[in-house]
Protein backbone atom coordinates (compact mmCIF):
# COMPACT_ATOMS: atom_id res chain seq x y z
CA UNK A 1 0.00 0.00 0.00
CA UNK A 2 0.91 3.26 -0.90
CA UNK A 3 2.00 5.45 1.82
CA UNK A 4 1.97 2.88 4.61
CA UNK A 5 4.84 3.90 6.60
CA UNK A 6 3.00 6.99 7.69
CA UNK A 7 -0.60 6.15 8.19
CA UNK A 8 1.00 3.58 10.32
CA UNK A 9 2.80 5.84 12.28
CA UNK A 10 0.12 8.19 12.35
CA UNK A 11 -2.01 5.69 14.28
CA UNK A 12 0.40 4.73 16.08
CA UNK A 13 0.58 7.88 17.24
CA UNK A 14 -3.38 7.74 17.74
CA UNK A 15 -2.00 4.91 20.12
CA UNK A 16 0.37 7.11 21.96
CA UNK A 17 -2.60 9.98 22.33
CA UNK A 18 -5.13 7.89 23.27
CA UNK A 19 -2.51 6.33 26.23
CA UNK A 20 -1.09 9.67 27.51
CA UNK A 21 -4.51 11.53 27.95
CA UNK A 22 -6.39 8.15 29.59
CA UNK A 23 -4.00 8.00 32.60
CA UNK A 24 -2.59 11.60 33.56
CA UNK A 25 -5.99 11.08 35.32
CA UNK A 26 -4.17 8.47 38.19
CA UNK A 27 -1.24 11.21 38.86
CA UNK A 28 -3.88 14.46 38.84
CA UNK A 29 -5.96 12.87 41.28
CA UNK A 30 -4.37 14.15 44.45
CA UNK A 31 -3.66 17.51 42.90
CA UNK A 32 -7.17 17.99 41.47
CA UNK A 33 -8.68 16.84 45.26
CA UNK A 34 -5.80 19.56 46.90
CA UNK A 35 -6.70 22.18 44.13
CA UNK A 36 -10.83 22.12 44.07
CA UNK A 37 -10.58 20.68 48.13
CA UNK A 38 -12.64 17.82 47.17
CA UNK A 39 -13.68 14.84 48.82
CA UNK A 40 -12.98 11.27 48.18
CA UNK A 41 -16.16 10.70 46.55
CA UNK A 42 -16.28 13.64 44.55
CA UNK A 43 -12.77 12.75 43.25
CA UNK A 44 -14.22 9.49 42.32
CA UNK A 45 -16.09 10.88 39.50
CA UNK A 46 -13.61 12.09 37.89
CA UNK A 47 -12.54 8.66 36.37
CA UNK A 48 -16.24 8.02 36.71
CA UNK A 49 -17.29 10.37 34.20
CA UNK A 50 -14.88 9.65 31.45
CA UNK A 51 -14.92 5.25 31.77
CA UNK A 52 -18.41 5.61 32.28
CA UNK A 53 -18.31 7.29 28.23
CA UNK A 54 -15.69 4.80 27.36
CA UNK A 55 -19.10 2.11 27.93
CA UNK A 56 -21.75 4.08 26.73
CA UNK A 57 -20.25 4.42 23.26
CA UNK A 58 -18.24 1.63 22.21
CA UNK A 59 -21.32 -0.48 20.64
CA UNK A 60 -22.38 2.73 18.86
CA UNK A 61 -19.23 3.76 18.16
CA UNK A 62 -18.45 0.57 16.02
CA UNK A 63 -21.63 0.78 13.79
CA UNK A 64 -20.58 4.40 12.84
CA UNK A 65 -17.56 2.79 11.79
CA UNK A 66 -19.44 0.52 9.43
CA UNK A 67 -21.86 3.63 8.61
CA UNK A 68 -19.29 6.70 7.73
CA UNK A 69 -16.30 5.13 7.88
CA UNK A 70 -12.49 5.35 9.88
CA UNK A 71 -11.80 9.09 8.68
CA UNK A 72 -15.46 10.47 9.55
CA UNK A 73 -15.05 8.40 12.76
CA UNK A 74 -11.73 9.80 13.92
CA UNK A 75 -13.10 13.28 12.97
CA UNK A 76 -15.80 13.25 15.70
CA UNK A 77 -13.29 11.65 17.79
CA UNK A 78 -10.81 14.26 17.88
CA UNK A 79 -13.50 16.83 17.98
CA UNK A 80 -14.76 15.76 21.07
CA UNK A 81 -11.31 15.39 22.32
CA UNK A 82 -10.88 18.78 21.35
CA UNK A 83 -14.13 20.48 22.91
CA UNK A 84 -13.08 18.80 26.06
CA UNK A 85 -9.63 19.91 26.36
CA UNK A 86 -10.58 23.21 25.42
CA UNK A 87 -13.28 23.30 28.61
CA UNK A 88 -11.12 22.46 31.21
CA UNK A 89 -7.98 24.57 30.10
CA UNK A 90 -10.76 27.90 29.23
CA UNK A 91 -13.11 27.15 32.69
CA UNK A 92 -10.84 24.55 34.80
CA UNK A 93 -13.38 23.85 37.98
CA UNK A 94 -14.44 20.57 39.14
CA UNK A 95 -17.75 20.95 37.22
CA UNK A 96 -15.67 21.43 34.32
CA UNK A 97 -13.21 18.85 34.57
CA UNK A 98 -16.83 16.01 35.39
CA UNK A 99 -18.13 17.32 31.80
CA UNK A 100 -14.83 17.74 30.12
CA UNK A 101 -13.37 14.07 30.79
CA UNK A 102 -16.59 13.21 29.81
CA UNK A 103 -16.56 14.31 26.24
CA UNK A 104 -12.65 13.19 26.06
CA UNK A 105 -13.93 9.73 26.85
CA UNK A 106 -16.70 10.11 24.12
CA UNK A 107 -13.52 10.81 21.88
CA UNK A 108 -11.11 8.07 23.12
CA UNK A 109 -13.39 5.14 22.71
CA UNK A 110 -14.52 6.00 19.25
CA UNK A 111 -10.61 6.09 18.52
CA UNK A 112 -10.64 2.68 20.29
CA UNK A 113 -13.31 1.63 18.22
CA UNK A 114 -11.95 2.39 14.80
CA UNK A 115 -8.11 1.99 15.39
CA UNK A 116 -7.75 -1.76 15.07
CA UNK A 117 -9.51 -2.31 11.79
CA UNK A 118 -7.60 0.67 10.56
CA UNK A 119 -4.58 -0.58 11.47
CA UNK A 120 -5.11 -4.17 9.99
CA UNK A 121 -5.83 -2.22 6.54
CA UNK A 122 -2.92 0.29 6.57
CA UNK A 123 -0.33 -2.23 7.59
CA UNK A 124 -2.04 -5.35 6.26
CA UNK A 125 -3.01 -8.31 6.72
CA UNK A 126 0.11 -10.28 7.12
CA UNK A 127 1.76 -7.87 9.09
CA UNK A 128 -1.10 -7.10 11.35
CA UNK A 129 -0.11 -9.27 14.52
CA UNK A 130 3.50 -7.52 14.60
CA UNK A 131 1.44 -3.71 14.04
CA UNK A 132 -0.35 -4.53 17.06
CA UNK A 133 2.06 -5.96 19.45
CA UNK A 134 3.77 -2.62 18.67
CA UNK A 135 0.64 -0.25 19.08
CA UNK A 136 0.14 -1.98 22.44
CA UNK A 137 3.94 -1.13 23.22
CA UNK A 138 3.35 2.29 22.23
CA UNK A 139 0.38 2.30 24.47
CA UNK A 140 2.37 1.07 27.34
CA UNK A 141 5.30 3.75 26.99
CA UNK A 142 2.60 6.43 26.57
CA UNK A 143 1.12 5.24 29.95
CA UNK A 144 4.64 5.05 31.39
CA UNK A 145 5.27 8.89 30.55
CA UNK A 146 2.33 10.64 31.19
CA UNK A 147 2.94 10.42 34.89
CA UNK A 148 6.65 11.64 34.77
CA UNK A 149 5.33 14.62 32.56
CA UNK A 150 3.10 15.80 35.25
CA UNK A 151 6.34 15.22 37.79
CA UNK A 152 8.57 17.42 35.48
CA UNK A 153 5.67 19.96 35.06
CA UNK A 154 5.23 20.07 38.99
CA UNK A 155 8.94 20.60 39.56
CA UNK A 156 9.07 23.97 37.30
CA UNK A 157 9.85 26.72 40.28
CA UNK A 158 6.88 27.91 41.27
CA UNK A 159 4.96 25.19 40.56
CA UNK A 160 4.77 23.25 43.68
CA UNK A 161 2.98 26.57 45.31
CA UNK A 162 0.71 27.00 42.80
CA UNK A 163 -3.04 26.12 42.05
CA UNK A 164 -4.37 24.39 38.67
CA UNK A 165 -0.41 24.30 37.07
CA UNK A 166 -1.76 20.91 35.89
CA UNK A 167 -3.97 22.27 33.18
CA UNK A 168 -0.98 23.53 31.12
CA UNK A 169 -1.72 19.75 29.61
CA UNK A 170 -5.04 20.34 28.46
CA UNK A 171 -3.64 23.45 26.96
CA UNK A 172 -0.90 21.07 25.12
CA UNK A 173 -4.03 18.92 24.23
CA UNK A 174 -6.19 21.33 23.14
CA UNK A 175 -3.18 22.32 20.25
CA UNK A 176 -2.25 18.65 19.73
CA UNK A 177 -6.05 17.38 19.02
CA UNK A 178 -6.14 20.35 16.27
CA UNK A 179 -2.94 19.47 14.63
CA UNK A 180 -4.40 15.45 14.90
CA UNK A 181 -7.38 16.87 12.77
CA UNK A 182 -5.39 18.23 10.42
CA UNK A 183 -3.53 15.50 9.93
CA UNK A 184 -6.80 13.07 9.76
CA UNK A 185 -8.30 15.39 6.90
CA UNK A 186 -5.28 15.39 5.02
CA UNK A 187 -3.47 11.76 5.38
CA UNK A 188 -4.63 9.44 2.85
CA UNK A 189 -6.19 6.85 4.98
CA UNK A 190 -7.28 3.63 3.11
CA UNK A 191 -11.35 2.42 3.31
CA UNK A 192 -11.64 -0.27 5.64
CA UNK A 193 -13.67 -3.37 5.53
CA UNK A 194 -14.40 -4.60 8.43
CA UNK A 195 -14.43 -8.36 8.40
CA UNK A 196 -17.47 -10.78 9.73
CA UNK A 197 -15.69 -10.87 13.82
CA UNK A 198 -15.05 -6.72 13.22
CA UNK A 199 -18.81 -5.98 12.76
CA UNK A 200 -21.17 -4.04 15.62
CA UNK A 201 -23.42 -6.71 14.11
CA UNK A 202 -27.66 -5.94 14.54
CA UNK A 203 -29.71 -5.95 17.33
CA UNK A 204 -30.08 -9.61 17.46
CA UNK A 205 -26.93 -10.29 17.77
CA UNK A 206 -26.88 -8.81 20.92
CA UNK A 207 -29.89 -9.93 22.07
CA UNK A 208 -28.94 -13.86 21.36
CA UNK A 209 -25.31 -13.01 23.04
CA UNK A 210 -27.02 -11.53 26.58
CA UNK A 211 -29.29 -14.78 26.59
CA UNK A 212 -25.87 -16.67 27.06
CA UNK A 213 -24.96 -16.72 30.66
CA UNK A 214 -21.03 -17.16 30.12
CA UNK A 215 -21.39 -13.88 27.62
CA UNK A 216 -22.38 -11.75 31.15
CA UNK A 217 -19.93 -13.63 32.89
CA UNK A 218 -17.20 -12.33 30.49
CA UNK A 219 -18.81 -9.13 30.64
CA UNK A 220 -18.30 -8.84 34.53
CA UNK A 221 -14.71 -10.02 33.98
CA UNK A 222 -13.72 -7.63 31.61
CA UNK A 223 -15.44 -5.04 34.22
CA UNK A 224 -13.46 -6.66 37.19
CA UNK A 225 -10.19 -6.09 35.58
CA UNK A 226 -10.55 -2.25 34.51
CA UNK A 227 -11.96 -1.38 37.88
CA UNK A 228 -9.42 -3.00 39.41
CA UNK A 229 -6.51 -1.56 36.76
CA UNK A 230 -8.10 2.07 37.14
CA UNK A 231 -8.55 2.00 41.45
CA UNK A 232 -4.92 0.91 41.89
CA UNK A 233 -3.94 3.13 39.15
CA UNK A 234 -5.80 6.17 40.08
CA UNK A 235 -5.71 5.65 44.06
CA UNK A 236 -2.37 4.49 44.63
CA UNK A 237 -0.66 8.47 44.78
CA UNK A 238 -3.21 9.34 47.31
CA UNK A 239 -2.74 6.65 49.29
CA UNK A 240 0.81 6.62 49.16
CA UNK A 241 0.52 10.68 50.19
CA UNK A 242 -2.30 10.06 53.00
CA UNK A 243 -0.60 7.08 54.82
CA UNK A 244 3.08 7.38 54.19
CA UNK A 245 3.82 10.42 53.70
CA UNK A 246 4.99 10.61 50.24
CA UNK A 247 4.68 13.52 47.69
CA UNK A 248 2.03 13.11 45.00
CA UNK A 249 4.01 14.99 42.57
CA UNK A 250 7.17 13.13 43.19
CA UNK A 251 7.14 9.50 44.71
CA UNK A 252 3.79 9.18 43.95
CA UNK A 253 3.93 10.15 40.00
CA UNK A 254 6.56 8.14 39.87
CA UNK A 255 4.95 4.85 41.32
CA UNK A 256 1.93 5.36 38.66
CA UNK A 257 4.70 5.52 35.97
CA UNK A 258 6.19 2.39 37.17
CA UNK A 259 2.86 0.70 37.51
CA UNK A 260 2.39 1.33 33.75
CA UNK A 261 6.27 0.41 33.16
CA UNK A 262 6.30 -2.84 34.88
CA UNK A 263 2.12 -3.69 33.37
CA UNK A 264 4.39 -3.48 29.94
CA UNK A 265 6.87 -5.30 30.90
CA UNK A 266 4.39 -8.16 32.15
CA UNK A 267 2.88 -8.22 28.31
CA UNK A 268 6.31 -9.63 27.36
CA UNK A 269 6.19 -12.31 29.75
CA UNK A 270 2.82 -12.91 29.08
CA UNK A 271 3.73 -13.63 25.68
CA UNK A 272 6.57 -16.33 25.95
CA UNK A 273 4.34 -18.20 28.78
CA UNK A 274 1.20 -18.21 27.08
CA UNK A 275 2.79 -20.67 24.41
CA UNK A 276 4.25 -22.58 27.31
CA UNK A 277 0.85 -22.95 29.21
CA UNK A 278 -2.79 -22.89 29.06
CA UNK A 279 -4.17 -19.62 29.15
CA UNK A 280 -6.25 -20.53 32.28
CA UNK A 281 -3.53 -21.22 34.35
CA UNK A 282 -1.41 -17.81 33.37
CA UNK A 283 -4.82 -15.95 34.40
CA UNK A 284 -4.66 -17.84 37.65
CA UNK A 285 -0.68 -17.26 38.80
CA UNK A 286 -1.34 -13.68 37.49
CA UNK A 287 -4.17 -12.96 39.65
CA UNK A 288 -2.81 -14.65 43.05
CA UNK A 289 0.40 -12.67 42.14
CA UNK A 290 -1.69 -9.30 42.40
CA UNK A 291 -3.65 -10.33 45.02
CA UNK A 292 -0.24 -10.92 47.25
CA UNK A 293 1.15 -7.33 45.52
CA UNK A 294 -1.78 -5.63 46.80
CA UNK A 295 -2.20 -6.98 50.16
CA UNK A 296 1.79 -5.99 51.06
CA UNK A 297 0.77 -2.08 49.27
CA UNK A 298 -1.83 -1.54 51.00
CA UNK A 299 -0.77 -3.01 54.54
CA UNK A 300 3.09 -3.22 54.56
CA UNK A 301 5.21 -0.55 55.62
CA UNK A 302 5.78 2.61 53.06
CA UNK A 303 8.96 1.15 51.59
CA UNK A 304 7.03 -1.94 50.47
CA UNK A 305 3.99 -0.31 49.78
CA UNK A 306 6.15 1.98 47.58
CA UNK A 307 7.41 -0.88 45.25
CA UNK A 308 4.35 -3.36 46.14
CA UNK A 309 1.94 -0.93 44.21
CA UNK A 310 4.06 -0.84 40.29
CA UNK A 311 4.28 -4.65 40.79
CA UNK A 312 0.97 -5.10 40.94
CA UNK A 313 0.75 -3.49 37.39
CA UNK A 314 3.00 -6.65 36.24
CA UNK A 315 1.06 -9.08 37.48
CA UNK A 316 -2.27 -7.06 35.95
CA UNK A 317 -0.51 -7.38 32.42
CA UNK A 318 -2.21 -10.33 30.94
CA UNK A 319 -5.60 -10.12 32.32
CA UNK A 320 -7.52 -8.41 30.06
CA UNK A 321 -6.27 -9.99 27.15
CA UNK A 322 -7.13 -13.41 28.50
CA UNK A 323 -10.40 -12.49 29.56
CA UNK A 324 -11.40 -11.14 26.55
CA UNK A 325 -9.95 -13.80 24.27
CA UNK A 326 -11.31 -16.64 26.75
CA UNK A 327 -14.46 -14.89 26.01
CA UNK A 328 -14.34 -14.41 22.04
CA UNK A 329 -13.07 -17.94 21.71
CA UNK A 330 -16.48 -19.27 23.78
CA UNK A 331 -19.27 -17.95 21.34
CA UNK A 332 -19.59 -19.64 17.67
CA UNK A 333 -20.39 -16.41 16.17
CA UNK A 334 -21.31 -12.72 16.68
CA UNK A 335 -17.61 -11.92 17.81
CA UNK A 336 -17.55 -8.36 16.27
CA UNK A 337 -20.74 -7.74 18.34
CA UNK A 338 -19.34 -9.67 21.44
CA UNK A 339 -16.43 -7.46 21.27
CA UNK A 340 -18.82 -4.80 21.65
CA UNK A 341 -20.55 -6.29 24.55
CA UNK A 342 -16.96 -6.68 26.27
CA UNK A 343 -15.64 -3.38 25.63
CA UNK A 344 -18.90 -2.04 27.50
CA UNK A 345 -17.30 -3.45 30.19
CA UNK A 346 -14.79 -1.11 30.15
CA UNK A 347 -17.31 0.40 32.43
CA UNK A 348 -15.39 -0.51 35.45
CA UNK A 349 -13.43 1.99 35.23
CA UNK A 350 -16.08 4.18 35.83
CA UNK A 351 -18.00 2.61 38.77
CA UNK A 352 -15.21 0.66 41.01
CA UNK A 353 -12.71 3.56 41.19
CA UNK A 354 -16.48 5.74 42.38
CA UNK A 355 -17.18 3.12 44.78
CA UNK A 356 -13.70 3.53 46.32
CA UNK A 357 -13.96 6.93 46.79
CA UNK A 358 -17.56 6.80 48.78
CA UNK A 359 -15.69 3.99 51.06
CA UNK A 360 -13.15 5.94 51.83
CA UNK A 361 -14.94 8.83 53.29
CA UNK A 362 -16.77 6.39 55.53
CA UNK A 363 -13.97 4.13 55.79
CA UNK A 364 -10.77 5.53 55.20
CA UNK A 365 -8.69 4.86 51.69
CA UNK A 366 -7.34 2.23 52.56
CA UNK A 367 -10.10 -0.03 53.71
CA UNK A 368 -12.25 0.80 50.54
CA UNK A 369 -8.92 -0.39 48.47
CA UNK A 370 -9.51 -3.62 50.17
CA UNK A 371 -12.52 -3.80 46.89
CA UNK A 372 -9.55 -5.19 44.93
CA UNK A 373 -9.43 -8.21 46.45
CA UNK A 374 -13.09 -8.82 45.31
CA UNK A 375 -12.65 -7.88 42.29
CA UNK A 376 -9.67 -9.65 41.56
CA UNK A 377 -11.26 -13.21 43.25
CA UNK A 378 -13.84 -12.87 40.51
CA UNK A 379 -10.72 -13.16 37.61
CA UNK A 380 -9.86 -15.17 39.66
CA UNK A 381 -12.82 -17.61 39.01
CA UNK A 382 -13.07 -17.01 35.38
CA UNK A 383 -9.64 -19.31 35.52
CA UNK A 384 -12.21 -21.56 36.93
CA UNK A 385 -15.22 -21.68 35.07
CA UNK A 386 -14.13 -20.33 31.55
CA UNK A 387 -14.94 -23.09 29.01
CA UNK A 388 -13.64 -21.94 25.78
CA UNK A 389 -14.40 -23.73 22.07
CA UNK A 390 -10.75 -23.46 20.90
CA UNK A 391 -7.89 -23.24 23.52
CA UNK A 392 -4.74 -21.30 23.04
CA UNK A 393 -2.34 -22.97 21.23
CA UNK A 394 1.19 -24.05 23.67
CA UNK A 395 4.51 -25.68 22.70
CA UNK A 396 6.15 -28.21 24.79
CA UNK A 397 9.76 -28.27 25.94
CA UNK A 398 10.23 -31.02 23.36
CA UNK A 399 8.04 -29.52 20.56
CA UNK A 400 10.62 -25.83 21.29
CA UNK A 401 14.16 -28.61 21.20
CA UNK A 402 12.96 -30.17 17.93
CA UNK A 403 11.02 -27.46 16.19
CA UNK A 404 8.05 -29.08 15.80
CA UNK A 405 4.63 -27.09 15.34
CA UNK A 406 2.06 -27.00 17.79
CA UNK A 407 -1.43 -27.95 16.99
CA UNK A 408 -4.59 -26.00 18.41
CA UNK A 409 -6.50 -27.47 21.07
CA UNK A 410 -10.10 -27.99 21.36
CA UNK A 411 -11.49 -26.64 24.53
CA UNK A 412 -11.98 -28.30 27.87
Amino acid sequence: MKHRALIVGYILLIWFVISFVTNLIGPLMPIIIQDFKLSLALAGFLPFSFFLAYGLVSVPGGMLVEARGPRFTILIAFLLNLAGSLAIAMWPSYGTAIAGLFVIGLGMALLQVVINPLLRTAGGEAHFAFFSVMGQLVFGLASFLSPWAFQLLMERPGAAGSSLVWVAFYWIFTAGFVALILANQTLPLPRVELKDDERAGGWAAYKELLARRDVRLFFLGILAYVGTEQVLANWMSQFLATYHGFSAAAEGADAVARFWGLMSVGCLLGLVLLKLLDSRVVLAGFTVLAMGCVGIALFGPAAASLWAFPASGFCLSVMFSIVFSLGLNSVPRHHGAFSGVLCTGILGGAVVPLLVGVLGDAIGLRAAMTTVFLTLAYILSVSAWARPLVRNETISLAQLLSGTKPKPRPGA
